[in-house]
């Protein structure tokens, strides 16, 4: 059984590195969510977050809490813009993707 865990080579110690930098990534991966979430954010809608707010709320409320907290700031951003506005059925609809495809096959 002592023979099982010595390490003699460097290709019998390769395996435990590896496993080790995997589980040094997967760390990272794990700590960094909350910054991703919050440059995702910000980068799509706008919205600035701080990541301590995003790690506050799923320790508090779990991942449905950050949904919530997701949904909550797009709602209030979406409702700073103002009404949309609806156009009348005289406007032209824009062309659908497969028009624009035979459009493009019959040039």
């Amino acid at each position: 059984m002592e023979t099982l865990f010595q390490l003699k080579t460097m290709a019998g110690a390769m395996p435990l590195v590896f496993a080790g930098v995997l589980l040094l990534i997967l760390i990272i991966s794990f700590r960094s969510r909350a910054v991703v979430f919050c440059q995702y954010l910000a980068a799509m809608t706008g919205i600035r977050l701080e990541p301590s707010d995003v790690r506050r709320v799923y320790a508090e409320k779990g991942q449905n809490g950050v949904r919530e907290l997701f949904l909550d700031l797009i709602i209030r951003e979406d409702l700073k813009e103002g009404p949309i506005d609806i156009p009348d059925d005289d406007t032209p609809v824009l062309e659908t993707a497969d028009s624009a495809r035979s459009d493009v096959r019959n040039r």
